[in-house]
């Protein structure tokens, strides 16, 4: 059925169109266009009935009056028409379609070129207006005042434009934040400085050649006229030309200053920089592509922080660091240190499972910074126990010591932030392979070795003895002098799996909570299943 024409639905459609700048940025627009036009014409004008020859008139003044009014008039008429005119192309009709952002972005970004058309139009109105107004008294005058206008018109248009592209960043800004540009949609910037040299420069020296070829063919302009000629448009063009060239130079400049400002930012570390995005040539697509350049390293650095977080930051460093994946490893003087929750299974039937990963957090927590705070690294969690390794993949002047001031400090850490739990801490230090182990498809990092197996040993004997702590003797003679003097040796064990006995250390009064001693040799012979550590990635393996 048809619409009648005074339905509600053609209402709606014939809504009014609503510009796609705000307020603050059409009044800016129109103060600096209207004042740079005005300005120009001013000046075409002066040059035109002052300065320029114009040849024999029977009454100079009278028609320098008429032409002054006839300015006044097409003035008053012109801009109210400009900024009428002007303001319409920027307007736009309300739609939900899903191409209403690339009609906005086309009207933002064709908008000095739009403004500029619209001037371009009332200076050609105007100069044809002017030529044939004064052919009726001189043909010479009215092509005079016709090259002048001409002249006046592409200078003051091409000024006009590179203002107004500069006003319209911020709203280009916008417009290009969602859909940055992805080919040239404006002229380059080859092309605009040749531009702006031209409009700039070559304009007013035309200006120049035309008066001197003038005054050659009419043989009618003394010296000090053409003097005053030749001050009057040298000066004119050295103004103009000036502005024009700063202007086209800024606007090259700006995006590329802000890029290497952007740039020194993400040097510092900061990745969370952005530039803004409101250039149609070249420049935009290299705003945008700072942007995506950022945005990448941004993505980098996430996956590599949740690598470190997965297999340790050192190893992480050390894959990072290698050209090629190398299966195998080296045999390297690491510590190793077992820390192991008490009665966790009991502890699991008795609470809510929230509530038992709530406390296996805050636990990991705390075993997590002492360990890194002494130079180790997590090597793995398993389950309530985790394992720690000092001298591999980085090296360690004192792997020993580091791995037994840890223990001690961990020691402390827990009775004092988790008082309900008993853990077991054992450490241990010698020769291990470190490297590599799986296929280049799926490898991991591990530590296998006689202390790990040593480590996992003491952890389970450190369980049942006081204090909770018991280190290898070996690894206490391996460590630096004032490490050694927190330590106290106790008796030689013979542990599950080993052919030598290990000779026990504990940590001294003062050095580790109240209680610490010996170790009972009672509980050396330890039962049980063997302990193997491996898988996510890296790993530390104990083998009998």
């Amino acid at each position: 059925m048809p619409v009648a024409l005074n339905s509600p639905g053609v209402a709606k459609s014939r809504r009014v169109r609503r510009s796609v700048l705000g307020w603050p940025v059409r009044l800016l627009l129109v103060l600096v266009v209207v004042v740079a036009n005005l300005f120009g014409a001013a000046v075409v004008m002066a040059l035109g009935a002052w300065v320029l020859p114009t040849g024999s008139i029977a009454d100079p003044d009278r028609v320098r009056l008429l032409n002054l009014a006839v300015f006044g008039a097409y003035i008053l008429v012109a801009v109210p028409l400009g900024v009428l005119w002007g303001g319409r192309q920027f307007r736009i009709r309300r739609s939900d379609d899903s191409r209403q952002w690339r009609r906005e972005r086309n009207l933002v970004l064709y908008g000095p070129l739009r403004l500029t058309t619209v001037q371009a139009v009332l200076w050609l109105v105007g100069a044809t207006l002017f030529t044939g107004f004064n052919a009726t008294f001189s043909w010479r005058l009215a092509l005079t005042v016709g090259e002048t206008a001409l002249l006046g018109a592409i200078t003051t248009c091409a000024l006009s434009y590179l203002l107004s592209e500069r006003i319209l960043r911020t709203a280009a800004a916008g417009v290009l934040e969602a859909h940055p540009p992805t080919r040239r949609a404006l002229p380059g910037v080859t092309v605009r400085s040749v531009l702006s040299w031209a409009l700039g420069t070559a304009v007013p020296v035309v200006g120049l050649l035309l008066a001197a070829i003038w005054a050659l063919v009419f043989d009618d302009v003394d010296v000090g006229r053409l003097a005053v000629i030749v001050l009057a448009v040298g000066g004119t063009a050295l103004v103009v030309g000036f502005l024009v060239t700063l202007v086209a130079a800024r606007a090259v400049a700006d995006p590329v200053i802000a890029v290497r400002r952007a740039m020194q930012q993400v040097e510092r570390g900061e990745l969370d920089v952005r530039v803004p995005v409101y250039d149609g040539t070249e420049l935009g697509r290299l705003q945008a592509g700072f942007n995506t350049m950022v945005a990448g390293l941004r993505e980098r650095e996430r996956l590599r922080d949740l690598f470190g977080r997965q297999v340790g930051r050192d190893v992480a460093r050390a894959a990072a660091a290698a050209d090629t994946v190398e299966l195998g490893g080296e045999v390297r003087r690491v510590a190793v240190l077992f820390v192991d929750l008490v009665g966790s299974t009991t502890l699991a039937a008795q609470r809510p499972p929230t509530e038992v990963v709530a406390l296996l957090n805050r636990f990991f927590g705390v075993v997590v910074e002492v360990v890194e705070s002494c130079g180790g690294w997590i090597n793995k969690f398993e389950g309530d126990a985790a394992l720690a390794v000092f001298g591999a993949p980085a090296d360690a002047k004192d792997p020993a010591g580091s791995a037994l001031a840890a223990g001690r400090l961990l020691a402390e850490r827990l009775a004092a932030d988790l008082p309900d739990v008993a853990v077991g801490i054992g450490i241990s230090a010698g020769d291990a392979v470190a490297g590599n182990v799986g296929d280049v498809r799926r490898y991991e990092y591990t530590v296998i070795g006689d202390p790990v197996n040593e480590a996992a040993r003491l952890t389970e004997l450190a369980k049942s003895s006081p204090g909770g702590v018991v280190a290898a003797g070996a690894a206490v003679a391996m460590a630096r002098p004032d490490e050694v003097a927190h330590w106290e040796l106790g008796d030689a064990v013979m542990l599950r799996g080993r052919c030598e006995p290990t000779r026990l250390a504990t940590p001294r009064s003062g050095s580790a909570p109240a209680g610490t001693g010996h170790a009972v040799a009672a509980a050396a012979d330890l039962g049980g299943q063997e302990r193997s550590v491996h898988g996510g990635g890296t790993s530390a393996k104990r083998t009998d």
